[in-house]
């Protein structure tokens, strides 16, 4: 069909041809068909990135006002079976995970079982002294002083987690206790992901449902975000991703890690782009949290002598050449992603790769498309508010 539109067009210009408004609109026709695309330039760019960066495979959603414009796969999903990625394709969230639970959290705030200066010593017994003022938007906001219990080179950390050791909520939770503190609470800002695994054991306790639980009927289904879940390796899933890591120069095989720790609250979750798409659509309603909730979240935190910081709860809250963006990556497991969500351009862009942090950068590629679509995003300056 295209073939012959294009012959019937050659046709009657051909007999125009020393009209010269015609000869202009061809010329501009010509012009416009050598540029490539949108949609061409944002394709290149993925697939130059999954060259540089080594990355098996890439999955990329795109929205604008919350509906869904693009999603595609690129690359492979299981090098070993030779499987392509498509939106589809299931990968892990890492720490975008994070906002789901601050969502489960801000439902509970809302519904007065939760206060976000509630201490914690209101839901978990025996807490030291050293914890007595630390609250829950100091989990939220990610200003405890709770050391980082990944952080296994740590010596507050070391001996007390082993990633391929099953443990217990109440196991996790007298591990931590007996980490010292890293600093008084709410006077830094530091990445805690210890932080986010209490909320999940506190919302275990509030509600008396595992928090992979209250997320899947009180986020999930409600939204029709039927491939996300919590991580389960033994489980069949459906279009399910390998995750990689570089060794030595060699793509291997991601690492083992215990069934228990691959599902706290910091970020174990399955997804692909199409759900996440879902979610960004529902941040624009009311459909899970009132308007005034996601705005504090939204929110910079401010720390005890007055400053500011680019983080609210579960997103990091930043400037693009003066343009807000919500955003926040994840990584582990060997998969890697990114949502960037510029509000103030009602345009989401969603990067989800199998290669590990430290040799993937999700938020790269999602901020070069975010260029192509949007000039006016072309990384100059992104600066935390």
């Amino acid at each position: 069909m295209k073939c012959r539109r294009l012959r019937v067009g050659v046709v009657v210009l051909s007999g125009l041809a020393s009209v010269p408004g015609v000869i202009g609109a061809e010329r501009a026709a010509a012009q416009e068909k050598a540029a490539p695309s949108e949609d061409a330039r944002v394709d290149a760019l993925v697939g130059e990135q999954l060259g540089l960066q080594r990355i098996p495979g890439v999955s990329l959603a795109v929205l604008r006002d919350g509906k869904l414009v693009k999603a595609k796969g690129y690359g492979l999903s299981n090098i070993e079976l030779n499987v392509p990625v498509t939106p589809e394709t299931i990968m892990q969230t890492g720490s975008v995970g994070k906002q789901f639970t601050a969502t489960a959290v801000m439902m509970l705030v809302e519904e007065g079982k939760v206060g976000l200066d509630d201490k914690l010593s209101k839901y978990f017994a025996g807490t030291p002294e050293a914890w007595k003022d630390i609250t829950v938007r100091n989990l939220l906001t990610h200003t405890s002083g709770i050391p980082e219990y990944t952080d296994t080179k740590s010596a507050k950390v070391k001996d007390l987690f082993n990633f391929r050791a099953d443990y217990t909520e109440e196991d996790l939770y007298r591990r931590l206790i007996q980490m010292p503190l890293d600093f008084e609470p709410g006077t830094k800002w530091q990445y805690s992901n210890s932080g986010y695994l209490l909320l999940g054991i506190l919302i275990h306790k509030v509600t008396g449902e595992f928090y992979g639980d209250f997320l899947q009927q009180r986020i999930f289904r409600p939204l029709g975000m039927a491939a996300t879940r919590i991580i389960s390796e033994e489980d069949i899933v459906p279009n399910r991703a390998s995750g990689y890591r570089i060794v030595q120069g060699e793509i291997k095989n991601q690492e083992w890690v215990s069934p228990t720790l691959n599902t706290t609250a910091d970020g174990a979750l399955y997804t692909n782009v199409l759900d996440l798409g879902k979610w960004d659509s529902a941040l624009y309603t009311e459909k899970l949290i009132k308007r005034s909730s996601l705005e504090q979240m939204w929110t910079p935190v401010v720390l005890k002598d007055g400053t500011t910081y680019g983080y609210g709860f579960g997103w990091g809250i930043v400037k693009v050449n003066g343009h807000r963006l919500l955003e926040h990556d994840g990584a582990w497991q060997g998969f890697t992603m990114s949502i960037q969500r510029y509000v103030d351009d009602r345009l989401t862009v969603i990067v989800m790769t199998n290669l590990e942090e430290g040799s993937s950068d999700p938020a790269k590629i999602a901020n070069g498309v975010a260029g192509i679509l949007e000039p006016s995003l072309k990384v100059v300056e992104k600066k935390k508010e």
